[in-house]
């Protein structure tokens, strides 16, 4: 059963937590034995073992982690989100006891989280601790078991059940249909103050000039059925087998911006700006994606992106490097401009995954830039609330290591047959109004094809 606390109640008194890591693929099968069906070799049959609700998952291609089974819940709402959710998991991982045999990324204990875009957001951030974990990763596989003191779960049997493809899913405008919002687009660009064609774009400038909103817009899909998550994902993951595929707390989707990553104090993060639309095949597309996303527009957007991480993670983090230039990322439907960032906490840092991620949240390629006013101006003009989209979604573990991404090509449950979609653009002075409508249509074109829409 789940508990769920606010983030006082933690730290007022932490639960003391058992964990335990241990190797499973080289246990034969038997009594403890996790698998019916034998130990999964792929994505589709690890999701065929999983319950049809109520678990969490960050997955790339065939590594990853699923957590079923919860021991607890923390949530928390408003300016103070991070601080308050990051206190609350330092009091558990402080009280817990852990017993770790495998000593690999993401084993020990962990929790999944998912951070609302805005402190404005009616919608709760929130900490998952799974009570069972599946890991895999380096081509090991182990089991994690987190328990409550005083608790005696019984170890799962993992049983195959096939996934249920969507079939009848229909969609319908969210909160702003196409054409309302490709207004409000046009609106936002008159207000935005270009840069010259020659301008170099400095990440510690004092520039409070208005130059980029980000605007998102969403829309509604309903099912005869209920929605199975397991295949959503599934298709997902084929699909986009580099992006980072997750489900906390309904939030489903596969985000390729990865915000922010800790592994033993070395800090990682990927800056996403630029947005060309895959009209065939993204191998032969490459060069029209070159010429298109080195146009002022868009490369002005991505310094903009650079400029914001540099600012923000400098901040709490030493010896922060960015590419020089960026890359293109090719992905089944959209390419990319892209830049890789890396960074060094000091050695007697107690700052986590989260606390990092709150440091660079949010970037120029979800609010704006310069981000205080752009952020401001998105909570007055955007008439929606985002809810965890475009925040932090990921995982992180009692020793300061993580993954977040930033919550993208994503979708919201919010019933059992019911997913709000959201998809958003970075509008610049001389964006078209169309345009920036056609680029969301690409980005929320994964989880469309994923339900079964298109």
């Amino acid at each position: 059963m789940t508990t769920t606390f606010t983030t006082s109640d933690i730290c007022t008194a932490p639960p003391r937590l058992h964990v335990r890591s241990r190797f499973v693929d080289d246990v034969e099968p038997g009594p403890g034995f996790p698998f019916e069906s034998g130990l999964p070799t792929t994505v589709e049959q690890t999701l065929e073992l999983l319950p049809t609700s109520a678990f969490s998952c960050w997955v790339r291609d065939t590594s990853g982690l699923i957590g079923f089974g919860r021991t607890l819940r923390i949530r928390a709402r408003g300016r103070a989100r991070f601080t308050e959710l990051s206190e609350a998991w330092k009091a558990i991982t402080g009280a817990a006891t852990i017993e770790d045999e495998v000593d690999l990324l993401g084993s020990g204990l962990m929790c999944f989280a998912t951070v609302a875009y805005s402190g404005e957001s009616e919608v709760d951030s929130l900490i998952h601790v799974p009570e069972f974990v599946l890991g895999r990763r380096g081509g090991r596989v182990w089991m994690t078991s987190i328990i409550a003191e005083g608790a005696a779960p019984t170890p799962p049997v993992l049983k195959s059940e096939p996934l249920h493809r969507v079939t009848s899913a229909k969609s319908s405008p969210g909160d702003l249909d196409s054409a309302t919002w490709a207004n409000l687009v046009a609106t936002v660009s008159r207000m935005l103050t270009p840069v010259g064609d020659s301008a170099e774009v400095d990440a510690f400038a004092d520039d409070s000039t208005l130059r980029k909103i980000v605007l998102a817009r969403d829309e509604l899909v309903t099912t005869d059925d209920d929605i199975d998550v397991r295949s959503v994902l599934g298709a997902l993951n084929r699909s986009y087998p580099s992006c980072w595929t997750f489900n906390v707390a309904g939030l489903i989707g596969s985000t390729p911006e990865l915000l922010i990553g800790v592994e033993n104090n070395r800090v990682t993060s990927r800056v996403l700006a630029g947005t060309y639309r895959v009209e065939n095949d993204p191998t032969t597309e490459m060069p029209a994606a070159r010429k298109l996303l080195s146009a002022h527009k868009d490369s002005t957007e991505h310094a903009f992106a650079i400029a914001s991480l540099q600012r923000s993670l400098g901040l709490v983090a030493d010896d922060v490097s960015v590419d020089e230039r960026p890359h293109l990322l090719p992905l089944a439907n959209v390419i990319h401009s892209a830049s890789d960032a890396s960074a060094h906490l000091p050695e007697d840092s107690r700052l986590s995954a989260l606390d990092i991620a709150a440091a660079v949240h949010p970037t120029a390629a979800v609010g704006g830039y310069p981000q205080a006013s752009a952020v401001a101006h998105v909570d007055e003009l955007e008439p929606l609330d985002r809810g965890r989209y475009s925040g932090p979604v990921g995982w992180m573990d009692d020793r300061g290591n993580g993954q977040f991404g930033i919550a993208l090509r994503c979708g919201q449950l919010e019933d059992r047959n019911r997913i709000r979609l959201f998809a958003g653009a970075g509008i610049m002075p001389d964006s078209d109004p169309l345009t920036e409508v056609a680029e969301t249509d690409a980005k929320l074109a994964p989880m469309r094809r994923a339900l079964g829409l298109e």
